[in-house]
């Protein structure tokens, strides 16, 4: 069996194919996976675990722990999309929240996995920013705030954020490569797998003489996609195939 990983899937309620794909992914490819990790930006925003009886939010959860029940581990790391979700979120869902990055063994390889984000270091103006919003007063300040403005906050930031990347460099929000050969050497890591970017591809390194890679998943917003690995090494996946 193959461990499965995804990300960027920015589910919302006016997306709705997407949402539908995912369930049908849940029920489909993942029920045969020995887990599946989920690597940021699952939601297209979560503005708190008290979200949780809306029901675009209660419908995907629910999915999650039918595979869960199935006797499928789920492993999840936040994205900057969904860096709010918590502790309820995850037993909800039937998941174990995962820090990023986390270092893993796959098939004998150590596998080094991240959202992707931090790795954007040439975007000073993001960076900056996710320092913010990633503080405890701010986590603490925004909570405290009904969860209606809460929403209406997070759509400002997104419309803001459009705006902004769309006069941004294209190179300046991909990742940095000192940053990746940073954080494979630190972690002592021959393969590195993250979202983010919504550039799918395999990279190949080499650090220190040693042969690496790089596996960048892909986003949903077309027809999707997830990455397979066992122990003969990984590839990419289209969903639906």
């Amino acid at each position: 069996m193959a461990v499965l990983f995804i990300s960027d899937l920015h589910l919302c309620p006016s997306r709705p194919e997407i949402s539908r794909r995912f369930l049908d992914f849940l029920a489909g490819p993942a029920r045969q996976a020995e887990s599946l990790y989920i690597l940021g930006d699952l939601f297209e925003y979560w503005a708190g675990d008290d979200d949780l009886d809306d029901p675009f939010n209660a419908g995907i959860c629910a999915g999650l722990r039918g595979l869960s029940d199935a006797g499928v581990p789920i492993f999840f790391m936040s994205g900057n999309r969904d860096f709010l979700a918590g502790e309820i979120f995850a037993r909800a869902a039937g998941l174990t929240l995962l820090p990023e990055p986390a270092a893993v063994e796959l098939g004998g390889t150590p596998t080094l996995l991240m959202h992707g984000d931090t790795l954007c270091t040439d975007d000073a103006a993001y960076q900056a920013f996710r320092e913010e919003v990633r503080s405890m007063d701010w986590r603490q300040a925004f909570m405290a705030l009904p969860l209606d403005r809460r929403k209406a906050r997070i759509e400002a930031l997104r419309r803001e954020s459009e705006a902004q990347k769309r006069i941004k460099p294209i190179d300046i929000m991909d990742v940095n490569p000192a940053a990746v050969l940073q954080a494979l050497t630190f972690h002592r890591s021959t393969r590195l797998i993250h979202g983010h970017t919504h550039r799918p591809a395999r990279h190949d390194l080499v650090i220190d003489g040693q042969p690496c890679e790089r596996w960048v998943l892909p986003d949903w917003y077309e027809n999707g996609g997830y990455l397979a690995c066992d122990a003969e090494g990984c590839q990419l996946l289209a969903w639906p195939a």
